[in-house]
């Protein structure tokens, strides 16, 4: 049960509609997580914009959900896992890519360097020093995607609290989290 009222979108008339219909045409659907944002009209038009800006980032999408699952692993949200484990899919992911990004790795070295650049951020709170930089140039990182990954661990922490906090119910095929 969400501690938090989950709005429909036939229930808005405001700008937020629009919003939410946008949400309805990228899913087929309306997730509760929106619903749960929709509380707040700022906080929507935030989140929703964030993700359109960074989908169409130099990481792309799949790289980008492969971000989100190493991210809501590490901060215990069953529904950002459950959800970007199924977007990652469809971005072109393998459901092998997928349980490996959860764990923060890939065989892949340009994704192996930026889920190590994530999952240090996630674990340091941020709190990143010198090195964990220079390590990401080191693997060929550019100014660029640095930032935009940085950029992916603030929006899916923003994800994993609204839906950890608010206990938003999962509306998506439950996937197990790994971390403790």
């Amino acid at each position: 049960m969400s501690r938090i009222e989950l709005i429909q979108s036939d229930e808005v008339t405001d700008d937020r509609a629009d919003v939410l219909a946008q949400i309805q045409g990228a899913f087929g659907f309306v997730p509760n997580m929106f619903k749960a944002v929709a509380n707040s009209p700022a906080a929507l038009h935030s989140m929703w914009g964030s993700f359109g800006a960074l989908g169409d980032g130099s990481l792309g999408a799949k790289i980008g959900e492969q971000i989100a699952v190493a991210v809501a692993d590490r901060n215990r949200c069953d529904y950002c896992l459950s959800a970007h484990t199924l977007l990652g899919t469809k971005a072109g992911a393998t459901g092998e890519e997928m349980a490996e990004a959860q764990k923060g790795i890939s065989h892949d070295p340009r994704t192996a360097a930026i889920l190590t650049l994530a999952t240090d951020l996630v674990d340091r709170r941020g709190q990143v020093d010198d090195e964990v930089i220079r390590a990401a140039r080191d693997t060929g990182l550019s100014s660029e995607e640095i930032v935009e990954t940085v950029a992916h661990v603030a929006l899916n922490v923003f994800t994993n609290y609204i839906n950890v906090a608010l206990d938003v119910p999962v509306d998506f095929d439950r996937i197990r989290l790994t971390s403790k």
